[in-house]
């Protein structure tokens, strides 16, 4: 390749990872959306019924070291509270937390699903990385940073 080869080629990589780099916050703020999405849904199937919840708590889930009912109520209230903040992306970080614990528990307790590993690995970059630019997590940070 000739000296022009390599600067066509250089700036086409950089063009292309600038478009990535502007990308990013719209990628977070989609995996947070789909991620509240799974626990959400799950929080109102769980409220639809609440007795059904209570008895599957009581009889199928084995959840060590609480109640049944206070697992059923503790898990329906994560799964319908902590979804708001995520797609809000306040708190984010706080957020994920309780999400990653209950999908630890279903994985190592009830049933092993490979889902389970795709959720904790997304609740994990969120919990790494943060909600993005597009959060109010984001604006907080600028509006206290000066």
């Amino acid at each position: 390749m000739g000296k022009l080869d390599m600067k066509f080629l250089r700036n086409n990589i950089r063009s292309v990872f600038g478009l990535l780099n502007k990308l990013q916050p719209v990628w977070w703020f989609v995996l947070r959306l789909w991620i509240a999405k799974v626990f959400f849904f799950s929080g109102l199937t769980k409220i639809e019924d609440f007795d059904v919840t209570l008895f599957l708590f009581e009889n199928e889930y084995a959840v060590p070291f609480f109640s049944a009912y206070f697992a059923a109520v503790s898990a329906t209230f994560f799964e319908l509270l902590m979804p708001v903040f995520i797609v809000l992306g306040f708190a984010t970080r706080f957020a994920v937390l309780p999400l990653i614990v209950m999908t630890a528990v279903i994985q190592f307790t009830y049933k092993e699903h490979v889902e389970h590993l795709y959720w904790v690995i997304l609740l994990s970059g969120l919990l790494v990385h943060g909600a993005g630019k597009l959060s109010v997590d984001y604006l907080l940070s600028r509006k206290y940073k000066k």
